[in-house]
């Protein structure tokens, strides 16, 4: 099973309440002072909030990065961002003392207890295709069987959510799904473009591809000139991935790769679960988890194809126009427990595969076949116009300054 569902965080979230009331009571007489922000990221030193901290540093803000261990510490420091424990009793004094408070998935990336009164920035970590916050009915799921505790957690959530004061947008059908999602209303969520996708459009395609290459390289070891395939799942609120290889399976997918001289790169999600070894080592599946690689976004200019199901990675490779093979063999039991927005085959196209040997298949028509490569990428490019209102990688750049002005201009 994975590390961690929504039963089990909103057990833990129960369990946390008294220390919720005691950072609230503390909070409200622990002067804010302007000018200062503190920045957090569950994932790492990464995401949008990565590229807001470099808009906000340009532009004079004292800030300090909020970490979770020694590795992110000296990530941290690598990157000459200054960088404190979000945990204890520093952790809690910086982010309540902080006019702005920036994260990426919610209060427990800063100080979790000490954010009431702060001008908190979700920047939220992907644009969502499947149903998230208040769409879904994972969100509160009860821990215990209570009756009525669904509903009361229900409520909790959109409590606690309601202390957003800025939550950036992709374009309007995206900001239409956030507001929904943690319902706020349109002044709290401005179309700005997503700032985790700058990274995307810095610099020239050639430029952003040698660049990436180069950073997989190091990580994964040469890769040569080899097309690379990147399979990517969605997180599945701690159930194993279904679409984990069988032998047989693996068989197909190890053809495919030598017939195109390809190299499978596999990152299951940091809150996943699944097996992904070949029955036998080989150099042609290498992961790239998270723990090597917190943010996957920098280095997808070197992958040539994307292999997924629901994730927001299919929204973000759009923007390079990559091509998407869809692997979904639970498609319609996740509509039905989890939903969507929108029709899902209005993002995967028709033809969606439900097994690894489909998945292949269609893998090894893009690899081979340009006339499908080209298909492929006019349905990414069809997707990136409806989901991006903004493709010029100054996305950071306009949250910064949405930031600045509705916080009244928090420089030092």
């Amino acid at each position: 099973m994975g590390s961690f569902s929504f039963r089990s965080g909103n057990a833990a979230q129960l369990l946390r309440i008294p220390l919720h009331l005691l950072g609230a009571a503390v909070t409200t007489v622990i002067p804010r002072v302007p000018g200062t922000w503190v920045f957090g990221c569950a994932t790492g030193v990464g995401e949008g909030a990565l590229a807001v901290w470099h808009e906000a540093d340009a532009a004079g803000v004292q800030s300090v990065w909020l970490v979770a261990s020694a590795d992110e510490a000296a990530d941290a420091a690598r990157r000459g961002i200054r960088s404190a424990s979000k945990r204890g009793l520093r952790g809690f004094w910086l982010t309540a003392r902080a006019q702005v408070v920036v994260v990426t998935h919610g209060a427990g990336d800063v100080n979790r207890y000490a954010t009431r009164g702060s001008f908190l920035v979700q920047l939220w970590h992907g644009i969502p295709l499947k149903r998230l916050g208040l769409d879904s009915p994972a969100t509160a799921r009860s821990p215990l069987p209570i009756p009525g505790l669904a509903r009361l957690l229900r409520a909790a959530y959109r409590r606690t959510q309601r202390r957003i004061r800025l939550l950036p947008a992709a374009s309007h059908l995206v900001r239409g799904r956030l507001e929904s999602a943690f319902g706020l209303d349109d002044a709290r969520v401005p179309v700005t473009g997503e700032p985790r996708t700058d990274v995307l459009l810095a610099g020239s395609p050639d430029e952003r591809r040698a660049a990436a290459r180069e950073q997989l390289h190091r990580l994964v070891g040469d890769l040569g000139e080899r097309p690379v395939v990147l399979y990517a799942p969605t997180w599945r609120d701690g159930a194993p991935d279904p679409a984990v290889p069988s032998a047989a399976e693996w068989s197909a997918i190890l053809d495919v790769l030598r017939a195109a001289d390809a190299t499978l790169l596999v990152r299951s999600h940091p809150l996943g679960a699944g097996d992904y070894a070949p029955p036998a080592s080989t150099d042609l599946v290498r992961a790239l988890p998270a723990s090597l690689l917190a943010d996957v976004t920098p280095v997808l200019p070197a992958i040539d194809v994307l292999v997924t199901d629901y994730s927001s990675l299919a929204f973000d490779t759009a923007l390079l126009e990559m091509p998407v093979v869809y692997l979904a063999p639970d498609v319609a039991a996740y509509a039905r427990e989890r939903g969507f927005y929108g029709r899902y085959r209005d993002v995967a196209g028709d033809g969606v595969a439900t097994d690894w040997t489909a998945a292949a298949s269609q893998i090894a028509a893009v690899l081979t076949d340009p006339s499908e490569a080209a298909r492929r990428r006019a349905l990414a490019r069809g997707v990136s116009e409806r989901v991006h209102a903004f493709r010029d990688g100054r996305s950071a750049a306009r949250v910064t300054a949405a930031i600045l002005q509705a916080s009244r201009g928090g420089r030092r």
